[in-house]
Formats: C-alpha cells, structure tokens, sequence
C-alpha cells in the first residue's frame, strides 16, 4: 500500500491512528501468564502444607516419645495448624475459580486473583517464620543446647527471613505485570 493510501485511510478515521488488537496472541499471553502463576501457586502452597505436615509430626512424635519440651509441642502444634489453616485456603481458592469466565477479561481476572493470593499467600508464610524461629529458639535454649546453637538458628531464620522478602518481592512485581496488563487491555 503506498504512502498516500494510508494518509487517505488515516484521514479517514478523523485522524485518529487505527490500531489493531491481535486477540489471540493476547489470549495466548494472558493464558501463559495465567498457568504460569497458578502453577507457582499451587507448588507453594502444596509444599508448605506437606513441610508443615511432616515437620510438625515429626517434631511431636520425637517430643512425645523424647524430652517432653513444651517449646517444641507448641512448635509441632503451631505447625500442624498452619498446614491445616492453608489446606482450608487451598480449597477455597480452588472452588471459586468456577466464578471466571472462560474471556479475555475473565481469564486475565482469574490470573490477576491468583497473582495476589500469590502475594498474600507469601506474605502469610514470611511472617510465619518469626514464631517458628522463636519457638525452635526456645526449645534449643530450654533444652540446655547452649547459647551458639540459639544463635546460629537466629543467624539462619535471619537469613530465612531475608530470602523470603526477595520472594515476596518477586511475587508483589509479577502480579504488577499483570495489573499492568490488565491497565493495557481495558485501555483498548
């Protein structure tokens, strides 16, 4: 098409550029990004419910037929509770994703929901990591370890805590690509 066509199409439209959307590869980005992030999702939260499981069963059976330490039944609880409370979560989320509709929109809904449980979800588990540090801290120190070992399972739940900030970083940027996204389609 040569130059003057387009000039006489552009004028056309009240000079105002055409733009033409590609629904499909939109569709196909949303999608990607949308299995991508419930597939994260779902890893997350299925292997923090087993470690909480098995820990916290672990750590009550070895209390139980062991020291009797209050510290590490109150740890082997905890633990077997937040596995329990994320079990629950889980359910939810998996039963209202009927709630989306198969669209455009609809899939990039489901996607940004999913992205901030994400958020929310690693959050919640970052914050977990301070009573679980106090009570293994505790337990150490009530059970007469000594004070190098307490300070070394300070030294490493510091270092826990900071890779989980990098983590929940990288989960709050990628459901801002999302929202961005989200901005772009509607803005169309």
């Amino acid at each position: 098409m040569e130059f003057d066509d387009m000039k006489k199409i552009w004028d056309k439209q009240n000079n105002q550029p055409l733009y033409v959307l590609d629904e499909a590869a939109l569709h196909n980005r949303i999608d990607s990004k949308k299995r991508k992030t419930r597939h994260i999702t779902n890893i997350s939260e299925l292997l923090s419910i087993v470690v909480n499981l098995t820990v916290g069963g672990m750590i009550l059976g070895v209390t139980l037929y062991g020291s009797g330490n209050v510290y590490l039944y109150i740890l082997a609880a905890w633990m077997l509770t937040v596995a329990a409370i994320l079990a629950v979560i889980r359910v939810r989320r998996i039963g209202a994703q009927a709630k989306f509709d198969r669209s455009i929109l609809g899939d990039l809904d489901h996607t940004l929901a999913t992205a901030s449980y994400q958020v929310r979800l690693s959050g919640m588990l970052r914050w977990n990591v301070v009573p679980v540090a106090v009570l293994i801290t505790l337990g150490v120190w009530n059970s007469g370890k000594g004070f190098g070992l307490a300070v070394g399972i300070v030294a490493f739940f510091a270092i826990t805590w900071y890779a989980s900030g990098w983590e929940h970083n990288y989960y709050k940027r990628r459901r801002r690509e999302v929202e961005a996204l989200k901005k772009m389609v509607l803005s169309e």
